[in-house]
């Protein structure tokens, strides 16, 4: 006999878990997915850290605090993987337009703008609200765009090259 499982109420449940381990570890999940492929079900968590580069430590950390506890709440076989959303990845939650607030985006556009002639740009992520959208900081000028008028955002965090010791800042 066949067991059925309801998604959304297993999700339900193991999200409140998921938040509480990240916090422990100063992580923030922006995203967490439970799919099924080619007949396996994978957990899937994106994490994120206000002060610092997630590591491997990071993950290994939150697939450790995790372990057990999910283990009692998912009632079958699942494969977990923690892991940093990565450079490229594009914003899928508004959630994440409130954790990056301040953080230089790549936003490309619909259709362009008054104001805004190209379709893809880099600008400062000032503020996200529900009902106006996006509030941001292009050519030293502040706009706010529509969430209907985006086609995606995603970070345009570089990667920082340190210089070699006794190299001048001029």
């Amino acid at each position: 006999m066949k067991e059925v499982f309801n998604k959304r109420e297993i999700i339900e449940t193991i999200i409140p878990v998921i938040e509480n381990t990240a916090m422990r570890y100063g992580l923030i999940p922006i995203e967490i997915a439970f799919e099924k492929e080619n007949n396996k079900w994978f957990l899937r968590i994106f994490i994120y850290s206000n002060d610092h580069n997630v590591s491997h430590l990071d993950c290994e950390n939150m697939s450790r605090g995790l372990g057990d506890m999910l283990d009692e709440l998912i009632p079958f076989k699942y494969y977990l993987e923690v892991s940093s959303p990565g450079l490229d990845r594009k914003f899928k939650s508004e959630k994440e337009y409130i954790i990056f607030k301040g953080h230089d985006v790549i936003i490309k556009l619909k259709n362009p703008i008054e104001g805004i002639e190209e379709k893809t740009f880099e600008a400062k992520l000032l503020d996200y609200n529900e009902s106006f959208g996006i509030k941001i900081e292009y050519k030293n000028s502040e706009f706010v765009i529509p969430m209907d008028k985006i086609h995606y955002t995603k970070l345009n965090d570089k990667i920082q090259i340190n210089k070699n010791k006794g190299e001048n800042d001029d």
